[in-house]
């Protein structure tokens, strides 16, 4: 599940031809496109870039548990890729009902990160350091998954610690508990959970 045009089509007929759509890109990363779902790289989106991190030129400079610089109700919707991983445990719902509150009634907020399920499947064959698949980054194993990418800790990053992880029940329990409808949540062929919850209508009189 990365949500293409088509599935976006089904699951949010009413933004398939909209021209002025926002969305927030937390914890964006750097400035190439390549790695954004298919539904946003054009069709009418407009990305904003959100990140803690000022070297990688945000648009916004922000934790994702503190979404105050950006409006209530704003966007249309929110894209996650590989963030929540690195908040500690009880900070998640701080920062899923933060990007709740940022999106429009409707809007929807699209979530990617390790499937902590299939990796635990890694190191219960003792395949700890051996590669599960390769990334921009190089070579990703279970105890970068697990961990963060040690590369990048290693160079002095400690953004890329994780302090966290989910598995597919948790993260649709974490979703529905923060307050978001229609929560889908599946797997990819890189053990990723990929997640879909939308922010009813009768949420803006609860804000």
């Amino acid at each position: 599940m990365t949500m293409s045009s088509a599935d976006l089509a089904l699951l949010q007929p009413s933004l398939v031809n909209r021209t002025d759509k926002i969305f927030l890109n937390v914890g964006c990363g750097d400035k190439s496109n390549t790695r954004l779902p298919e539904c946003f790289q054009g069709n009418g989106w407009n990305q904003v870039r959100l990140d803690i991190d000022p070297s990688l030129e945000p648009d916004i400079v922000a934790d994702i548990t503190d979404l105050s610089r950006v409006k209530a109700s704003s966007v249309e919707a929110i894209y996650s890729s590989h963030n929540l991983e690195h908040l500690n445990l009880h900070q998640v719902d701080t920062a899923l009902k933060q990007i709740l509150s940022t999106l429009k009634p409707g809007g929807f907020f699209l979530v990617t990160l390790p499937d902590i399920q299939a990796v635990a499947e890694w190191v219960a064959k003792g395949k700890l350091m051996e590669t599960m698949y390769e990334s921009p980054m190089g070579p990703i194993r279970p105890i970068d998954v697990l961990f963060g990418h040690q590369g990048a800790i290693e160079k002095g990053n400690k953004f890329m610690a994780h302090k966290c992880g989910f598995d597919k029940n948790s993260l649709s329990d974490a979703l529905t508990v923060a307050g978001f409808n229609e929560v889908r949540v599946m797997t990819d062929a890189h053990s990723n959970l990929w997640g879909y919850a939308v922010k009813a209508y009768e949420s803006l009189a609860n804000e």
